[in-house]
């Protein structure tokens, strides 16, 4: 499930909770929360970069096992091969 965040409209009419913003756990399918669930303050749902990682699942050791070969950039048209 997708964390969203929220944050108040107006900001002299919402309580600290939705005035600093707040985020919420909901399903995919969920409609956009409207009234801040403290104060009943307007609110609309704010746009928030997805978190990206790097390889925690084992990837790159599982190709390298599958014998695939990866390349790591050092500069504009240089790559080195890495495995």
């Amino acid at each position: 499930m997708p964390i969203r965040e929220y944050a108040a409209v107006d900001s002299g009419n919402c309580c600290r909770h939705c005035k600093n913003g707040f985020e919420e756990m909901e399903s995919m399918d969920a409609p956009a929360k409207e009234t801040c669930p403290r104060c009943g303050g307007k609110i609309a749902r704010q746009l928030s970069a997805p978190s990206v990682g790097g390889s925690r699942s084992g990837l790159h050791d599982r190709a390298k096992n599958a014998g695939f070969t990866t390349y790591e950039k050092l500069g504009k048209g240089e790559y080195e091969k890495k495995y």
